[in-house]
């Protein structure tokens, strides 16, 4: 046979390689596809109930956050989408043991009345179907977007008010204090209580739920999570970046305060409520943006990999040689 005759042979078998090949990712897919939908369809189902809760608490203000958690979350499975359409899943029933967990504190939870597992066991039997029919190859690229939808959830009120209150006082000690600097104040925080007088004129400042800062912390919690999962940085960046949002949440929520009070006694109650004081915390917002992008900024300036740097020598080197 002359190689002419050969490489002609190769391509008129290649063809139907290539096809059959196609045809396996494309069954493959479809295979996918209607296996997803028939189980979200029968999740649903299940937890409508809990589903339903869901959406109508992220119409309030303190949960409004809730609604892109979801969105993230499929951000997160659609950067990895290359990595699962290659990867080959396998069917664990050890994913069948987390749904059968999960079923039993679901079922705990409304016997008890305790109605925060509920909802969380919705997340916990989420994680254990994507075990149950992907395995580990499946479960280690989205386990991730998976928890990371326990950011959507109201807090138990226990835990809520626990966590609250000491950020409620930090806040109202922290804006005390600045204030007593300033002339003709003189204040004294009691518990979330600002009590003070300017000019003689008593007044008093109440640092309520609103102002605790929880929304903030919960969002930038959320925010450093993912970046650490979206941004490729060695592992210590990600755990700093991650550290850092509860600080810049505390801070920027104690400006919050500090700044309401500061307009309240200067400017008129009637402008440290309302939408001026809705519009103070969108600017929180950005400053707490500000000051995570200025970390992430001091974090990629200040160190560099060994690895950059033996690479720089050796294109220096080469450069020499020529």
């Amino acid at each position: 046979m002359t190689p002419r005759e050969d490489r002609h042979n190769s391509h008129r078998y290649a063809e139907p390689l290539a096809e059959g090949i196609r045809e396996d990712e494309g069954v493959r897919v479809v295979d996918r596809i209607w296996k997803i939908a028939l189980v979200s369809t029968l999740f649903v189902l299940l937890f409508r109930q809990e589903l339903q809760r869901l959406v109508l608490s992220w119409g309030t203000a303190s949960e409004s956050h809730g609604i892109l958690i979801p969105a993230f979350s499929l951000y997160f499975i659609y950067q990895v989408r290359e990595q699962l359409k290659k990867t080959v899943g396998r069917r664990s029933y050890a994913g069948l043991l987390v749904m059968t967990v999960s079923l039993l504190g679901y079922v705990f939870s409304i016997y008890t009345k305790f109605g925060y597992p509920k909802p969380l066991m919705m997340i916990v039997m989420l994680g254990g179907i994507v075990f149950l029919l992907g395995g580990w190859p499946i479960f280690r690229l989205v386990w991730l977007p998976v928890f990371f939808l326990i950011f959507a959830l109201k807090l138990p009120g226990g835990l809520h008010e626990s966590i609250t209150i000491p950020m409620r006082e930090l806040a109202s000690s922290a804006a005390a204090i600045i204030l007593n600097i300033l002339p003709g104040l003189e204040c004294e925080a009691a518990n979330v209580l600002i009590h003070g007088t300017y000019q003689g004129q008593p007044f008093d400042l109440n640092v309520a739920e609103a102002c605790s800062g929880m929304r903030l912390l919960r969002t930038f919690v959320a925010l450093g999570v993912s970046m650490a999962w979206l941004e490729y940085r060695p592992i210590v960046h990600r755990i700093v970046l991650l550290v850092s949002t509860v600080p810049i949440a505390v801070f920027c929520n104690m400006l919050r305060v500090l700044l309401t009070g500061l307009i309240y006694i200067f400017i008129g109650p009637q402008w440290a409520q309302g939408t001026m004081h809705a519009l103070l915390g969108m600017v929180m917002l950005l400053v707490a943006f500000g000051l995570y992008g200025g970390i992430a900024w001091i974090m990629n300036n200040l160190f560099v990999e060994e690895e950059d740097e033996k690479c720089e020598v050796l294109v220096i080197k080469k450069s020499c040689e020529l």
